[in-house]
């Protein structure tokens, strides 16, 4: 019943004027259907299930997506099979320049991290393991982009074993630039170790309007050429911390002129500690080193918060199927990010699969239809003081912000809710 809660979020974010340019299809077609099908899955965070086994046919979930049945998983993997990478990938930036025009990223930083889901397919695949103690298991290596100021995921790419960290990077880098359009100079990314190669930073200077930053290795070489530095040449910023900017090149040398980062902590010569990183620009460095990196680290806590909606396990090698699927559920947490907003605390605190069991699932209710209106109805619902001011006389809520209230996936009906 919750569901229906994000059919007013749908209409603000265009989600079936998407749904139909990836299906290629009208809206009196059923495959936008199967596709919302999809995202109202990833929002109740359970992508790939067995559809019928899970008896969602038996709760009313079909009529949220304009059906009368619950598609199977063939239909599902034959929809997904029949789109490409590509088109999925035309999806994504469509959706990012809505979500940048309606203020989603502050466009500031960008942070790129891979993710390696855990993958049942058959086929032989990549291993990987946390540490020495674990078994190494079948990997399917997904690299997103992220804004660490709002910690909304702007894009993403996934690959088999071939792709490289560099290779996923360039692609990825690629879509962001599509999205945000940003300009020259005004956008850094962070990165990780991972990343640290010649030809990235190559293809970073010359061919986007990204600047990058990516620590470098601790070892042996690194340390030997850190502690060579003369203690003098560091400015010491505050009690145990000093810092170095100075010019950089690569062994390679065919990344152009880099700026090497040093960091230096402790107040003793003899409880030195020496970090450096690798940048493209001649940026301040205390600032970059102190605030801006550590965002990096909100990409770890997008995964753990929302990975659930489709991003922690990859049942196929199929490129075509996971692009689908996990694009789907980008739309998900896109709609999702709006219900919270709207809502505020305590669901905008709550992690996918939290929010999933308590507010979409949790929600008790019927639907009936009065005249050209869906009206929902929901009994006891929790924090409905929450509720009530967003949902009530939703029609007119809409038409005040210039947004055609009739649902298209609904046969043109409104929407509006009641508590109870």
């Amino acid at each position: 019943m919750g569901l229906w809660l994000l059919v007013p979020e749908h209409l603000r974010l265009g989600t079936w004027d998407l749904l139909c340019g990836w299906s290629g299809e009208s809206g009196e077609q059923v495959q936008p259907r199967l596709a919302l099908q999809l995202v109202h899955e990833a929002a109740l965070c359970r992508p790939g299930s067995l559809r019928q086994d899970r008896v969602l046919s038996q709760r009313g979930f079909e009529l949220a997506n304009g059906l009368p049945f619950v598609a199977s998983d063939p239909a599902i993997h034959d929809l997904l099979a029949a789109h490409t990478v590509a088109q999925a990938q035309r999806l994504q930036v469509a959706l990012g320049k809505i979500r940048r025009t309606s203020g989603d990223y502050r466009g500031h930083l960008l942070a790129i991290d891979p993710h390696r889901m855990r993958s049942y397919s058959k086929r032989q695949m990549r291993r990987y393991r946390d540490d020495q103690k674990t078994r190494a298991y079948k990997v399917a290596p997904t690299f997103f982009a992220l804004d660490p100021d709002t910690h909304q995921p702007v894009c993403f790419t996934s690959a088999t074993s071939a792709c490289t960290a560099t290779t996923a990077a360039i692609e990825l880098l690629g879509l962001a630039a599509e999205i945000l359009a940003p300009e020259p100079g005004k956008t850094l990314v962070l990165a990780d170790i991972e990343h640290l190669t010649s030809e990235l930073f190559r293809h970073v200077g010359s061919q986007t309007p990204f600047d990058l930053l990516v620590p470098m290795k601790k070892d042996r070489s690194v340390q030997k050429q850190l502690q060579a530095i003369p203690a003098d040449q560091f400015t010491r910023r505050w009690a145990g911390f000093a810092t170095l900017k100075q010019p950089y090149q690569m062994a390679s040398r065919d990344a152009g002129q880099l700026f090497q980062f040093v960091q230096r902590s402790g107040e003793r010569p003899g409880d030195y500690h020496l970090g450096a990183y690798l940048s493209t620009s001649d940026r301040e460095e205390v600032e970059t080193l102190t605030v801006e990196y550590p965002k990096r680290w909100h990409v770890e806590e997008f995964f753990n918060a929302h990975q659930a909606l489709g991003w922690h396990r990859a049942g196929t090698l199929n490129l075509n199927v996971r692009y689908g699927q996990m694009s789907m559920a980008l739309l998900a947490q896109a709609a999702l990010h709006q219900l919270r907003c709207r809502l505020g605390q305590p669901f905008s605190d709550w992690d996918a699969g939290h929010l999933a069991k308590s507010l979409l699932g949790g929600l008790e209710g019927d639907v009936r239809v009065q005249e050209d209106t869906v009206v929902v109805t929901y009994y006891n619902a929790p924090n409905v003081e929450r509720l009530r001011p967003h949902y009530e006389g939703l029609p007119g809520r809409l038409t005040a912000e210039r947004i055609d209230p009739r649902v298209p996936w609904l046969y043109g009906f409104k929407l509006d809710f009641r508590f109870r």
